[in-house]
């Protein structure tokens, strides 16, 4: 099945030489959840604008639903939803008029009973005639998405959506994501939030200074790069490690009451057994064991600081 989106070697160097952008390849499959990670700078919002012909790419090739963002340039855009970091709108207008406004910039018809729709699924109706001014700033934020949707696009893009809003808002806006899929919307995020991609995304990518570290299914992701670690809970203090367990990469914590061992738990042979031997061995007692896989976040970092340093 074809793609909707397709980024093809894509790249963007500005003229102080600054390189935002650096042969970046990426596939998008239609009604998919993407969320593109990375730190302040790594090239999130360089892409996104170019996908949506904000900004102009240096080299490289970007087809959305079959048409090639430059020589395509209307048929692809309308295809394209973007919802900004900032907020872009006139603060003496109204949500409805701005929503059928948008509606309007890609030559559609008017029609208020979709733009009703938009309003209510964003909980905005029953401010669907006050001046924007007079909203909350999750309400603005909504608002954002509405006009985003107003043209009814395959591909939805959200820069940093949930950014500076409450925890309960976040999740409103997780739910309306998933209706958003549910009815066919492809989503692309960017988010600095581990837990929002950990979420709701099926695929992740982590870029940075540029380039695409990983791209790669949530859950495979974590199984091939995620760590698990064995806390022991010592039942007496130890002062340093004792050199009997040397062959096992252990940190001391805790006030040294607590070993901690960091394995591959899909290893064949991962340790675990043969230290509980060596403890028993060494008369190190112990009182409690428990395990937990790394997060996102851990395997993020990970990533950006390991193969990050390396690509640049």
């Amino acid at each position: 099945m074809q793609p909707i989106l397709s980024i093809s070697q894509l790249g963007k160097t500005y003229a102080s030489g600054h390189v935002a952008l650096a042969d970046v390849d990426l596939q998008i499959a239609a009604g998919e959840i993407f969320a593109l990670l990375g730190p302040n700078g790594a090239g999130k919002t360089t892409l996104i604008s170019i996908v949506c012909g904000i900004v102009t790419a240096t080299r490289g090739t970007v087809v959305a639903g079959g048409h090639d963002i430059v020589r395509e340039y209307r048929a692809a855009r309308s295809l394209i939803g973007l919802v900004p970091q900032e907020l872009h709108t006139d603060m003496f207008e109204t949500p409805w008029t701005t929503a059928t406004f948008s509606r309007g910039l890609f030559g559609l018809p008017p029609d208020p009973g979709h733009i009703e729709r938009v309003l209510r699924d964003l909980s905005l109706w029953d401010k669907c005639h006050a001046k924007i001014m007079a909203l909350s700033g999750g309400m603005k934020r909504r608002l954002m998405i509405a006009k985003a949707l107003a043209h009814e696009p395959k591909i939805l893009f959200l820069d940093e959506p949930t950014a500076g809003v409450d925890v309960e808002l976040r999740r409103d806006m997780w739910a309306l994501v998933r209706r958003l899929r549910e009815a066919g919307t492809t989503i692309i995020l960017t988010t600095h939030y581990i837990e929002e991609a950990e979420e709701m995304a099926d695929r992740i990518g982590v870029i940075n200074k540029g380039r695409l570290v990983v791209v790669e299914e949530k859950a495979k992701l974590m199984k091939t790069l995620g760590k698990k670690q064995l806390t022991v809970q010592l039942q007496e203090p130890l002062a340093a490690l004792p050199a009997g367990l040397s062959q096992w990469p252990l940190v001391l914590k805790g006030g040294g009451m607590e070993l901690e061992y960091t394995f591959d738990a899909h290893e064949e042979r991962t340790g675990i057994p043969d230290l509980l031997a060596r403890l028993g061995e060494l008369g190190i007692g112990y009182r409690d064991l428990n395990t937990r896989q790394s997060t996102l976040e851990e395997i993020f970092v990970d990533l950006v600081s390991e193969r990050g340093r390396g690509a640049a």
